[in-house]
């Protein structure tokens, strides 16, 4: 609470917060509020000084509060822009390596009745569609959206994709001749690749999103089978994507699965590691693409600026951004004209994917694999 004084009259205003409404609200005057005359200049010096910061608060820009799986590496030089052209302050909070995306969804799970988010930047799409399905997301149908495949959206205007990345094998060069590099994630259970190979931990991001496609793909039988062999195979479970292509750059691993973000890092700072992109034959499974997602969550408390952002991170220029910068992002807008560094779906085999189905899956799969590989915890 703050008090104002009606300096003629040496009143005092009590001026509190309506949390409801999120406006002030007056409780009346309260006389002189036994405060002696002598104190009286004094709390009208305190008072003025308190209203002239109030006054700088109010004068604040627009701002808008984002919740971003994307490594801030990769997102802050864009929302740095962003603020330059729309004057919109970006309020990002970020995940940590560990816990990626999972940890940020369920803060807004959580924060479902009173929303501290105004939009997600999801790296993956499980998640989002998590939330979807919670009806937590806001519609809204994006101007800038308008070229992308109808694939790349949600026909209902809640969520929005672009800017995709690809899961592969990172072999490191000096530890496998080019003839005995893995083709396959089932490679990752083959016998004399034992406790050499490895992956991120499949409870977070871009590698729970991978464990669950395959749940919906494969059904669960078969996907069950699969991981049982990771773990009788002792596949290496690292915190994250990062720490995987680490790993096989340092030769602490022979191969590993990540996604092309972290892969292409290694590679143009001429490591000896090369990208496989698994499962090429007639009768593979292809490479899984998985695009970043955006959303704005419902009853957020600043609605215009998140649409304002949404329509700028859909821009062509903040695609090309992406692509051209150290992620290596894939464009998903045919507009956008850009040198690419990773390979595409358009120039492998991709898998394809029920992603509303592979979300469906996220609990089965995910109670699965906590209960194979952190003993249920």
């Amino acid at each position: 609470m703050a008090f104002e004084q009606d300096f003629a009259a040496g009143d005092f205003l009590l001026v509190g917060w309506d949390e409801a409404k999120r406006s002030p609200t007056s409780s009346g005057c309260l006389g002189n509020v036994g405060l002696r005359p002598t104190l009286r200049p004094l709390m009208a010096i305190v008072l003025a000084c308190s209203l002239a910061v109030a006054g700088c608060w109010s004068a604040a820009g627009p701002e808008v509060v984002v919740y971003t799986a994307l490594d801030s590496q990769f997102s802050e030089p864009i929302f740095a822009d962003f603020t330059a052209q729309s004057g919109v302050t970006v309020r990002p909070k970020f995940d940590t390596e560990s816990t990626k995306t999972v940890g940020l969804t369920e803060a807004i799970l959580a924060e479902g009745d009173r929303p501290r988010c105004d939009v997600f930047w999801n790296n993956e799409i499980l998640n989002t569609l998590r939330l979807e399905r919670a009806g937590l997301l806001e519609v809204y149908h994006s101007p800038a959206a308008k070229d992308y495949p109808a694939m790349a959206r949600s026909p209902d205007g809640t969520w929005h994709g672009f800017a995709a990345r690809a899961r592969v094998l990172l072999v490191n060069t000096k530890l496998v001749a080019e003839s005995q590099w893995p083709q396959s994630i089932f490679d990752l259970a083959d016998p004399k690749w034992q406790g050499r190979a490895g992956m991120a931990k499949p409870l977070f991001g871009t590698t729970a999103t991978h464990a669950a496609c395959l749940f919906a793909a494969w059904g669960d039988e078969k996907a069950k089978e699969f991981f049982q062999k990771l773990k009788a195979n002792d596949v290496q479970i690292l915190s994250g994507n990062k720490q995987v292509a680490l790993s096989v750059a340092a030769g602490r691993l022979a191969f590993g699965l990540t996604d092309t973000d972290d892969a292409i890092i290694e590679i143009e700072a001429a490591r000896p590691v090369a990208i496989v992109y698994p499962d090429q034959g007639d009768n593979g499974l292809g490479t899984l693409f998985i695009p970043n997602t955006l959303a704005i969550i419902k009853g957020g408390p600043n609605g215009q600026a998140a649409r304002r952002l949404v329509d700028y991170l859909l821009s062509p220029e903040v695609e090309t951004k992406l692509a051209a910068g150290r992620s290596a992002q894939i464009p998903l807008n045919p507009k956008v004209q850009a040198d690419l560094r990773v390979e595409t779906p358009k120039t492998v085999k991709a898998m394809p994917v029920d992603f509303p189905a592979a979300a469906a899956k996220w609990d089965t799969a995910a109670r699965f694999i906590r209960d194979q590989f952190t003993g249920g915890k």
